[in-house]
């Protein structure tokens, strides 16, 4: 004969055992019985592979070349700043130029109010190769080109160009 006690089956030699005991030693007993499931949950894990995602983002992100942005950055700022110079040329009617020097770069032409950046943010950029580039006040220039290359590394180079109708890009060389 089986008898059934919290849903599990006990037999009765061991309820009578059971009942010969005091309760603190039934406690014990049912504890022992118990099994115990050890292991992590699916939150758990989930928590650990987000943690690690995050982590080898980071040191993803940490570990960029550090001369290639520096070019990039350079690049993208001085489209902008050929633009805006080209843009303020054709509001005054006065020719902007704007051409290399040892320490960085010049505009010549500008108003006095105007107030151009004459450096690069990084030391490790130069501009190779390039001329005087007439920046206006025609609508219409020619086409035109400057070459940024990164001192420590030579074989690293972005080249700005415009068709004259069209802002100046970065156009990539070869190199990259």
């Amino acid at each position: 004969m089986r008898m059934s006690v919290a849903g599990t089956d006990i037999t009765p030699t061991l309820v009578a055992r059971a009942a010969a005991l005091p309760r603190r030693k039934l406690a014990q007993l049912s504890s022992s019985r118990r099994i115990r499931h050890r292991g992590f949950t699916l939150i758990e894990l989930l928590m650990v592979v987000a943690i690690m995602a995050i982590a080898t983002a980071g040191v993803g992100l940490a570990l960029r070349d550090t001369s290639g942005t520096a070019l990039e950055r350079e690049a993208q700022r001085l489209a902008v700043l050929l633009d805006s110079a080209r843009a303020q040329s054709r509001m005054t009617a006065n020719p902007v130029r704007w051409h290399p020097t040892t320490s960085g770069f010049a505009f010549e032409g500008l108003t006095t109010g105007s107030a151009f950046p004459s450096s690069w943010l990084s030391q490790d950029v130069r501009a190779a190769g390039a001329g005087v580039i007439v920046l206006g006040p025609e609508p219409v220039i020619g086409p035109q080109q400057i070459r940024l290359v990164s001192i420590s590394q030579p074989s690293r180079s972005l080249t700005l160009a415009t068709d004259g109708i069209r802002p100046f890009s970065v156009v990539t060389d070869g190199g990259q």
